[in-house]
């Protein structure tokens, strides 16, 4: 009977013991749900911030969704266009090292070409020559015969002076001793239209005669200065009145009778210049101060208030050598004052 007893206890026991339910765990959420026992001492989660409360929750804060600002330009990076060639064209994009050796091609071609036309342009330039200067035949003055090249001569420097505007259509008069006949003068005719000189725009006479039909108006005047000329050349003698703008314009100030230039070139070719006043009423007087003038300025240049220069030399190339030294040397005067410097 006792044995009977003691085995429903045990068998109670046993069923107890699986009635106890299994524990479950409990989740995070639930314990942060379960309000802390506060002893009524404050807790550490109460003096946190509420970041260091989420923090020790295991609860992280989420933060803000901000507008993303756009990348700097620095940091997006283009992506290169495609090079798209031509509709219908199937060739590729040459390369650089072609592209270089097709220009290279090029100004070799170019550089050719220039150097062509420069050698048509030196002998077109002939050409031009030979048809301004054609031959010339000879001047025939009664007992005064002048050569055909001394006519060439006289319309070659004509021409010449017209380009350099140091005589200007019928403003001017060259003149020279005959190279065969010192005893005459040739000299281009009064009002001789220059640029288009040939044997019917010259005279001659003797030195010391009558002047001839035609005569410039200063035959007298370019007789003594070829006479001045020739007795310091020795010989032959030539001289240019020549109607260059700035030494006619430097002549013109008053009370202006010697000029020095201021460049070397003109400094040592030239060296000083006389200017020498018009006297219509005593030409003989005039005459006089003009070879005077002259033997000052180194037998190169003599000026007449507001008429020109008249420039001399062994031949016509030294005397238009000399009046065109004068007129420059007479315009960088002029520049120089206008620009007020101090030489």
């Amino acid at each position: 009977m006792e044995e009977s007893d003691e085995t429903p206890s045990i068998q109670e026991a046993s069923s107890q013991e699986e009635a106890v339910p299994e524990e479950v765990p409990v989740s995070d959420e639930e314990i942060t749900a379960e309000e802390p026992l506060n002893d009524g001492q404050p807790s550490q989660e109460e003096g946190a911030s509420p970041e260091e409360k989420l923090d020790n929750q295991g609860i992280t804060e989420e933060e803000p969704v901000l507008d993303e600002a756009p990348a700097p330009a620095e940091d997006i990076v283009a992506a290169p266009e495609p090079i798209e060639t031509p509709a219908g064209s199937s060739h590729p994009v040459e390369p650089s090292s072609e592209r270089t050796s097709a220009a290279e091609a090029e100004v070799a071609r170019l550089s050719a070409e220039v150097a062509r036309l420069r050698q048509s342009m030196a002998g077109a330039a002939e050409v031009i020559e030979d048809l301004e200067t054609p031959p010339m035949p000879p001047a025939v003055l009664k007992d005064i015969v002048i050569g055909a090249h001394i006519v060439s001569d006289f319309a070659r420097l004509a021409r010449q002076l017209d380009r350099e505007q140091l005589i200007r259509a019928t403003m001017g008069t060259i003149a020279m001793l005959h190279p065969d006949q010192p005893s005459v003068m040739i000299s281009t005719r009064n009002m001789a239209m220059l640029p288009r000189l040939d044997e019917r725009g010259l005279c001659a006479a003797r030195l010391g005669g009558e002047a001839p039909q035609f005569a410039p108006e200063d035959w007298r005047t370019l007789e003594v200065i070829l006479a001045s000329a020739s007795l310091a050349t020795g010989g032959p003698a030539a001289v240019i009145h020549s109607h260059g703008a700035y030494t006619t314009a430097a002549s013109c100030e008053k009370d202006l009778v010697v000029v020095s230039p201021i460049d070397e070139i003109g400094k040592r070719n030239i060296g000083k210049v006389v200017i020498v006043d018009p006297d219509d009423e005593n030409p003989e007087d005039f005459l006089r101060q003009i070879m005077e003038a002259l033997q000052q300025g180194g037998m190169r240049c003599v000026v007449v208030r507001g008429r020109g220069a008249y420039a001399v030399g062994r031949d016509l190339d030294q005397a238009w050598a000399n009046a065109a030294m004068v007129e420059h040397s007479m315009r960088i005067v002029l520049l120089a004052r206008q620009a007020n410097l101090k030489v």
